[in-house]
């Protein structure tokens, strides 16, 4: 019998698993592992095995839905897209090309975000365009780019992960956010290495770490600044590095010294033997790395939080160094590929500023407009969605549902409620699809071809393995159809292979350069990372002098010997720093306390987080029989002291009070949290709903909400309540 599985990628987190997809001969498909993918060698979490269950058409949407006396009836194609383009005409008409808005997902592949963003701009006209992966990297990469010149989660496969000397994971939980990766931190371990966790919660990964220090939340910043003052102070640091290799030291070692250990410890609550034993670690061995997630990140000061431990890794020589540096673990399935092509408000494809004129030109004639018919940056996604109903009457969204996953979500279910018109395409019926006057069923992962790009930066080509049910269409279909109602007949193929070509001219020469990756090439050699330019470069290239025999003892680089191809670039920095200089940038950073700190009618922290059962907002997860039965609604988390002095026993009913709603919800007595402060999970909507009480308070420089820090109370409810 003909073997018909094909191997693809997950359909959830960043690492993209490898798997094979199997149609059954009595209907629906299997899921079964894919050995050879390196990143997950056959391991795959709940979420993963269960991933082609939301492929049922009982479980999906199927038909397109318009709203009609206020509910959703079932329409045809022609009448939902034709309602489409005329409101979007008429509210362009009236308003102005800036009163239409576009809201992306990081789970879109490189081909849909690449034509959503180019849609966005030449069909639209309209740079109110932004997209949910905004609340997932945007500090680190905001302050990757400051340092480093560029911003790719990772600069090195995870395979180096094992081979380093010590990891401190700053903010991170894999073992319930990305289970298959936890191995790389076991085998860390069993190599001899040394795991540090930094979490205010002692997490399933913090339980693995060899130390773990438990900071109040929001505190990760003067965390980070207390490490480097005890580096400089036990004269720790790589001078010949910082000399060779990077500008700005002074200024920053001067920033850090004022963060003695013991003021560090009154801040963060992390004893100071703690943080000298944390320096030891992290300084002893030849080799380490800092990973960062949402923790640091998700914070009003994510920026100079991130910049803080990306001051740590220079001042002691790691990043640019084999099996060391500095990286970040991206959330969403594509949330790095997401980016690099056009969804974000300031950015156009390839990762080039949409306010630099040469960007313009290049992308621009690849497109075959005027450079100057190009609108300029937009709103961030929260701002965005903020100006839902005022400034932006309209709405386009496509794989986002953010009336469960934005900050402030009841004042954003309102204003998406306010809009003149609102058209989402998913592939469910989401809590924000709901509330939509047109949605559209669209084709999912095994569905569909299209690339994604991992948290290792890893290219990724992800294959259709079943036929979609009838009535289902693609996004990029979507785009065809409404670009040629609104009178552009050309430049939005439905073909994903097509796409993906133009998409590499556009990034071509870009910092995210994807011209010499091909379909073909992803197929063979199992992916690709970029920069990866069309034109070969020289073998070697990126490997600093006297660092050959170090990395002879790593993986040989995909298609090295190819001969006309690129081979990709899999370790970033090795010989320079992508800056005009080629020098890694110091920048000084100090403490600040979080937008929103506890007083006397909210004396508590809340953070929030995810679970190993459930996925971001959970509008396909949720719908999961055996991840339900795991993981049935959300919970808050009390320390047994605080429990105690609110009289709350472990189930009773809680309500969380924040300045900006309540949410409902079972506590959930456990000594893993610090006494200070509550944790709920937010893949839930309705009066569990997490992001209720979250704050929108931005960054300055990434504009990411700040998710994990703000002021709360805990009140016990009684019978009914």
């Amino acid at each position: 019998m003909e073997n018909t599985s094909t191997p693809t990628h997950c359909p959830y987190c960043a690492l993209q698993c490898g798997m094979n997809i199997t149609p059954l001969p009595q209907g629906g498909v299997e899921v079964t592992e894919r050995p050879d993918f390196p990143v997950n060698r056959g391991a795959l979490c709940g979420k993963g095995r269960t991933a082609a269950e939301v492929l049922s058409p009982a479980l999906r949407l199927t038909t397109p839905l318009v709203r009609e006396g206020g509910r959703l009836v079932e329409a045809s194609w022609a009448e939902a897209l034709d309602r489409i383009a005329e409101r979007l005409g008429t509210t362009r008409e009236r308003y102005g090309a800036d009163a239409l808005g576009v809201f992306g997902g990081g789970g879109l592949t490189n081909e849909k975000a690449y034509a959503l963003g180019k849609f966005a701009r030449v069909v639209l006209g309209t740079s109110q365009i932004d997209y949910n992966g905004r609340f997932c990297m945007s500090s680190a990469a905001a302050a990757g780019m400051k340092a480093f010149g560029l911003d790719r989660g990772l600069p090195f496969p995870l395979e180096d992960v094992p081979k380093t000397g010590c990891v401190i994971l700053v903010g991170s939980n894999p073992a319930e956010t990305m289970p298959p990766s936890l191995r790389f931190f076991t085998e860390l371990r069993e190599n001899g290495g040394t795991l540090i966790v930094v979490d205010p919660r002692r997490t399933r990964t913090a339980e693995q770490a060899d130390l773990h220090l438990a900071p109040r939340p929001g505190t990760d910043l003067a965390l980070a600044l207390g490490l480097l003052h005890l580096v400089v102070a036990e004269g720790r640091t790589d001078e010949e590095y910082i000399r060779e290799r990077t500008t700005g030291w002074e200024e920053a070692r001067a920033a850090a010294m004022a963060h003695w250990p013991e003021y560090v410890e009154r801040i963060t609550g992390v004893p100071v033997p703690q943080l000298r034993e944390a320096v030891r670690m992290f300084c002893a061995p030849e080799s380490a790395m800092v990973l960062t997630a949402r923790g640091p990140e998700q914070q009003s000061k994510g920026t100079d939080t991130v910049g803080a431990w990306i001051n740590l890794c220079l001042a002691t020589g790691r990043p640019g160094r084999p099996l060391s540096g500095y990286g970040c673990l991206t959330g969403q399935g594509n949330g790095q590929g997401g980016r690099e092509h056009g969804q974000k408000a300031d950015q156009l494809p390839g990762y080039r500023k949409l306010d630099d004129p040469a960007a313009r030109r290049h992308v621009a004639g690849v497109w075959g407009v005027d450079p100057d018919s190009l609108p300029g940056p937009g709103r961030s996604a929260y701002e965005l969605l903020d100006a839902l109903g005022t400034d932006v009457r309209a709405l386009l969204l496509m794989g986002s549902n953010p009336v469960v996953s934005a900050p402030h979500a009841a004042h954003i279910e309102q204003r998406l409620r306010s809009l003149d018109f609102l058209a989402v395409a998913d592939v469910v019926l989401s809590e924000t699809a709901e509330l939509a006057d047109v949605v559209l069923p669209v084709t999912q992962w095994a569905e569909e071809t299209g690339t994604t790009t991992s948290l290792e930066g890893r290219v990724l080509l992800r294959r259709q393995a079943v036929t979609p049910p009838p009535g289902v269409r693609s996004d990029l279909y979507v785009l065809h159809e409404l670009a040629g109602r609104l009178g552009v007949e050309k430049g939005f193929p439905t073909d994903p292979e097509e796409v993906f070509e133009e998409l590499r001219r556009a990034s071509a020469g870009g910092p995210a350069d994807y011209s010499g990756i091909t379909y073909r090439r992803l197929a063979e050699e199992n992916g690709v990372f970029w920069p990866c330019p069309e034109q070969p470069e020289p073998r070697g290239t990126g490997a600093a002098d006297g660092e050959d025999a170090a990395l002879d003892a790593l993986p040989d680089d995909p298609a090295a010997d190819a001969g006309t191809a690129h081979p990709g670039t899999p370790r970033l920095f090795l010989d320079r720093f992508p800056t005009p200089d080629g020098r890694a940038r110091f920048v000084p950073v100090a403490h600040r306390a979080t937008a929103e700190e506890p007083d006397a009618a909210y004396p508590l922290l809340l953070t929030t987080g995810r679970v190993v059962s459930q996925y971001q907002s959970g509008a396909q997860t949720r719908r999961v029989a055996e991840l339900n039965a795991a993981a049935p609604g959300p919970f808050v988390e009390l320390h047994p002291r605080l429990a105690a002095r609110l009289g709350a026993a472990d189930g009773d009913p809680v309500a969380v009070v924040s300045r900006r709603g309540r949410a409902v919800a079972p506590a959930r007595i456990t000594t893993a949290i610090r006494p200070d402060t509550v944790f709920m999970p937010f893949h839930w909507p309705g009066e569990g709903r997490a992001n209720t009480l979250t704050n929108p308070a931005l960054d300055p420089t990434s504009r990411m909400p700040e998710f994990k820090s703000c002021a709360v109370r805990v009140e016990v409810l009684g019978p009914g309540e």
